[in-house]
């Protein structure tokens, strides 16, 4: 057997405080101080909430009972209540989730929070005359200032070391690798890789790794129990499953944890469930998109955030629009023939960015430099873009320039969230991946976008576009939302 690496990965998390305690009692504080930190986090941020909403709705005369009498018959019961269903959940610490899975359980614990106040204060009459617009009030803030104070918090316990379940990896050389890689850069799962052990050596012509898995196991289990670790993570696609079920089953009986791999690449991964159908295991895979409801929910989403949207940024709007008007000659809007759902095409919206003998400019330079020729073929865009007017530089990095295509989504044209609205030579590119592509609406904004925007290359984009497709929720939405209003601030991947 030959192991890839056995040993401790490289690691900042080196505080003094480590060399003097064992592996075992290192593990246990850490695990103790994020759960504090999230807890004192979560009770700050709903603190906040509730004083910010009494501060705003006693301005306007709707504050209701004393401060005193307020804490003690509602703030103190919604907070409590609260914090148990976050804890319930799972989200102290809330490792293993990925931000989708938390903003779910965050939006749960909300609402159920608030039904249960609801429930005290009303079904058994409990003395309270805070007024329902405070606790709206409240509640509202407290949706959304968790969220930053959870980030936070989060960033701060990473930085200083203290967050993540330290992991153990199980695989084979370079998907080892990979998959630890993955896990380090998606630090917010919580899962810190520290040693990663090859599972064995390939045959060349064996479709199955040749694992000798008992001293595979062995050495797992004995490095564990020395470094205070107590989750495995198995990501071995090519091995047998009998071998696998043997290295799992001994694995679990000296570690809490162990986590399975399959080999399931292109399958459905959000909302997957396990069943036991009388001892066969079984996954139940539900395709979203698939449901007439959900499609209809996320075109009301669609309907309200566009219109609202829209009348909110008129103003700027029209300020663009002079903008583009004094700095070049043209027209303000230009639209491209795009590909829609079920096939249909539909011409995409923008700001003009370009001068008005772009085509001309774009062939002089490719023809002149084989460099940037490379460019424009691999990625259908320029990184430095001769066309590009000073005006359209500014809209591009800030994204401002695709505003107009609010018009497109009113239409019914493109979604808040898709996939990237492509043209038909970019049809065979995605490959079998286009029969997922075309069953939904393409997006102003999508997946590809919060993970790179344009610094990924095309076959990421189709691999990320098909990623959405399958795994569509509206947390996921929501999500990357967020994270685009975060990524066109800080103009980051945009050109």
């Amino acid at each position: 057997m030959q192991r890839a690496d056995t040993a401790r990965l490289q690691s900042s998390e080196e505080p003094s405080l480590k060399a003097r305690t064992s592996p075992v009692r290192w593990s246990s504080f850490r695990a103790r101080v994020a759960v504090a930190a999230l807890l004192a986090s979560d009770i700050a941020a709903a603190l906040l909430a509730w004083a910010l909403s009494y501060a705003v709705f006693w301005g306007l005369g709707a504050g209701g009972e004393s401060i005193q009498d307020a804490f003690l018959h509602t703030v103190l019961p919604s907070v409590v209540v609260w914090v148990v269903l976050r804890g319930s959940l799972g989200l102290y610490p809330g490792y293993g989730y990925d931000s989708v899975e938390r903003l779910r359980r965050h939006f749960y614990s909300v609402l159920t929070a608030g039904a249960v106040l609801a429930v005290i204060l009303l079904g058994f009459g409990v003395d309270s005359s805070t007024s329902r617009l405070t606790i709206f009030g409240a509640f509202v803030g407290i949706l959304f200032l968790t969220l930053v104070f959870r980030k936070v918090t989060m960033v701060l316990l990473n930085r200083a070391g203290m967050w993540g379940r330290r992991v153990v990896v199980v695989s084979y050389r370079d998907t080892g690798v990979q998959f630890v890689e993955m896990l380090r850069r998606e630090w917010g799962v919580g899962y810190n890789p520290v040693a990663l052990f090859d599972s064995g050596l390939v045959p060349a012509g064996s479709s199955f790794e040749e694992t000798p898995y008992s001293k595979t196991v062995s050495d797992v289990i004995r490095f564990s129990k020395k470094n205070g670790v107590d989750t495995a993570i198995f990501a071995t696609p090519y091995t047998r499953r009998e071998q696998l079920a043997s290295m799992v089953s001994q694995t679990s009986e000296s570690l809490r944890y162990v986590l399975i791999v399959p080999n399931l690449g292109g399958v459905t991964t959000s909302g997957v469930k396990a069943r036991d159908l009388s001892g066969t295991f079984a996954l139940e895979v539900k395709h979203n998109l698939l449901d007439p409801w959900a499609r209809r929910l996320k075109r009301a989403i669609d309907l309200s955030g566009a219109l609202v949207g829209g009348l909110a940024i008129s103003p700027l709007l029209i300020l663009i629009m002079v903008l583009i008007k004094l700095d070049s000659r043209g027209s303000v809007l230009y639209g491209h023939r795009r590909l829609g759902s079920a096939n249909e095409h539909f011409f995409c919206l923008k700001f003009r960015t370009m001068r008005q003998d772009a085509d001309v400019v774009l062939a002089k330079y490719l023809e002149g430099d084989p460099a940037l020729r490379e460019e424009w073929e691999r990625n259908h865009k320029l990184r430095d873009d001769p066309r590009v007017t000073r005006v359209g530089r500014i809209l591009r990095k800030t994204s401002l320039d695709e505003l107009p295509q609010l018009w497109n989504v009113l239409r019914g044209e493109m979604s808040l969230i898709g996939p990237r609205p492509i043209v038909d030579d970019e049809i065979p590119r995605y490959k079998e991946g286009y029969e997922l592509y075309k069953r939904i609406r393409p997006g102003m904004s999508g997946f590809w976008q919060v993970s790179g925007r344009s610094d990924t290359d095309y076959d990421e984009r189709v691999e990320m576009d098909s990623y959405y497709v399958r795994n569509w929720s509206v947390w996921l939405d929501i999500v990357i939302l967020m994270r685009t209003v975060s990524i066109v601030l800080r103009g980051r991947g945009a050109y």
